[in-house]
């Protein structure tokens, strides 16, 4: 299944890596990523497969938001089909 993940917090050297790490070591492949740093706020769009278990899914969404509270970030994951379904016209 494929999510979309957003991350928005103060801008410092790390975060991608983070991000990254924190999806490797679930085994969450990275299809897609783009970030922009507007007025020092560090803002990053991630696109990433998980794997289909959803006891898996939804123990990645409690652990990676919580770590990056913990990281001074904001985390946000939606499964693609909540997103696209928020988007149509």
């Amino acid at each position: 299944m494929r999510a979309v993940i957003s991350v928005i917090g103060k801008d410092r050297p790390g975060i991608l890596a983070f991000a990254a790490k924190e999806c490797a070591s679930r085994n969450i492949n990275i299809e897609d990523v783009t970030q922009k740093v507007l007025e020092n706020i560090f803002t990053m769009i991630m696109i990433v497969t998980v794997p289909e278990d959803s006891e898996l899914y939804h123990s990645f969404v409690r652990e990676f938001e919580a770590a990056g509270e913990a990281q001074g970030l904001k985390i946000h994951v939606m499964h693609e089909d909540i997103f696209n379904a928020m988007h149509r016209i």
